[in-house]
């Protein structure tokens, strides 16, 4: 049976297994996913049979922005429908309705899929208040270690 419900701190051990699957979460610590789940505000699974197969967060200040952001299903689980679920799931919490702008950040080869549940590419130029338009850029902080 599918069961899509909200994510709590206590499936820390469950959606770190469900992230071994993929190399670039592969060193991501129970303790560490538990404190994360515990400061998203919106954080979605996907049960088959008991198992934790799909999950996504999303990060929103309820106004303006909702990044959704760690959307995974389990690797031996791809191509069932999971991910559709998970993203209608996503675009349909409740609360998230009076957010002016879902968005998210992908891989390239993730487009295509994206736009089959609903979402576009943004097209980075924008107005400037001095007039014409300029580029978006994203942009990343790196601490020093």
């Amino acid at each position: 049976m599918t069961r899509v419900r909200e994510l709590t701190p206590d499936d820390a051990r469950r959606l770190t297994a469900l992230y071994e699957d993929y190399e670039w979460w592969a060193d991501s610590e129970v303790d560490d996913v538990r404190r994360a789940l515990g400061e998203t505000e919106v954080a979605i699974g996907i049960e088959e049979d008991g198992n934790l197969v799909a999950a996504a967060r999303v990060l929103t200040d309820y106004t303006y922005y909702a990044n959704v952001f760690d959307v995974i299903v389990a690797a031996d689980r791809r191509g069932e429908g999971f991910g559709e679920t998970l993203m209608q799931a996503v675009v349909d919490h409740p609360d998230l309705q009076d957010v002016a702008g879902l968005s998210l950040l992908c891989r390239r080869g993730l487009i295509p899929y994206y736009e089959t549940v609903g979402f576009e590419l943004f097209d980075p130029e924008v107005e400037i208040p001095e007039g014409g338009t300029e580029e978006l850029v994203r942009m990343t902080y790196e601490q020093d270690e």
